[in-house]
């Protein structure tokens, strides 16, 4: 028995741009065999017939459109999920059609395809997507990675800039040298280099200073 496929439809107008003003039509039916395939399309209508499916079940529709169409400047293509149309309407007019159908009769195959359609008052301000077989950020791809720039984030997080604060080591060398007869300096002078990142423990560093500050300086005097 054959059956009516699942059929999407949304719609773009234009009175001045011919290549807005088109029909999305969609044949939603995975896996469709190639070779059974048979669509035509005509100035008033489309045909549409294949098999489908592991078990090659049999579908077929036919409709007559609302108004004209160009065949010659429309296109398909054909994906392992769908069968997708983009058909250009003959007429340049800024006003959707009410439906696609010629006449106005319930079709439950025939659905609006919520995933394209805009509304006509929206529609110039609207980008199109790029088509379901494509990469929606190949185009993308490479701004995004621009975006990431990993050599940047490297610069960002700057670990020698960090180690610039290495500097303020130095000067706490050089002060915790002078320790013997200028203690109380030293000491004064630790908060404010200890203000960065590590600013809070400043006033434990005196305490621990016995313990963790001498040794790198023993070994650091030497070398100067």
């Amino acid at each position: 028995m054959v059956q009516h496929p699942e059929v999407l439809w949304a719609q773009r107008s234009s009175d001045s741009d011919e290549e807005k003003n088109i029909l999305y039509v969609t044949v939603n039916l995975p896996d469709i065999k190639e070779a059974t395939l048979e669509y035509n399309l005509t100035p008033t209508s489309i045909s549409f017939k294949t098999k489908a499916g592991t078990q090659e079940k049999e579908y077929a529709f036919d409709l007559d459109f609302f108004g004209e169409v160009v065949p010659e400047k429309s296109s398909k293509k054909l994906n392992s999920r769908s069968f997708n149309l983009h058909i250009r309407k003959k007429e340049k007019k800024s006003e959707y059609w009410p439906r696609l159908t010629k006449e106005k009769v319930k079709n439950a195959f025939l659905k609006t395809d919520f995933s394209k359609w805009v509304d006509e008052d929206e529609q110039d301000g609207h980008v199109d997507e790029v088509p379901e077989d494509m990469d929606p950020m190949g185009g993308m791809g490479g701004m995004g990675g621009m975006g990431g720039m990993p050599g940047m984030e490297g610069m960002g997080g700057m670990p020698g800039m960090g180690g610039m604060g290495g500097p303020g080591g130095m000067d706490f060398e050089k002060m915790m040298a002078q320790m013997g007869g200028m203690g109380g300096m030293g000491g004064g002078g630790m908060p404010d280099f200890g203000a960065g990142p590590s600013g809070s423990g400043a006033a434990d560093e005196e305490d621990d200073s016995d313990d963790d500050g001498p040794p790198p300086l023993e070994d650091a005097e030497p070398a100067k």
